[in-house]
């Protein structure tokens, strides 16, 4: 059986929408939202997801933004 999404999901989803189609600051800012949205929704499966596949991709997660993150930053 699947779960829907949660909130944080939801809304990096709608973050990475609106990123998808806009410009400017606007994207930024959908940018922005779109990483601590998707670190808020890792971070709660890594800490409470309910079997190891869900901590696992919350893990999976963390490390997508790290990366991310550290190569918007010139790391």
């Amino acid at each position: 059986m699947l779960q829907p999404p949660n909130l944080p999901l939801w809304i990096a989803l709608g973050a990475l929408l609106v990123a998808a189609v806009a410009d400017g600051s606007l994207h930024a800012y959908a940018r922005a939202v779109f990483y601590v949205a998707l670190t808020a929704w890792a971070w709660e499966e890594v800490t409470s997801g309910v079997n190891w596949a869900r901590r696992l991709i919350g893990a999976a997660g963390l490390v997508f933004v790290v990366l991310r993150v550290g190569a918007a930053l010139g790391a």
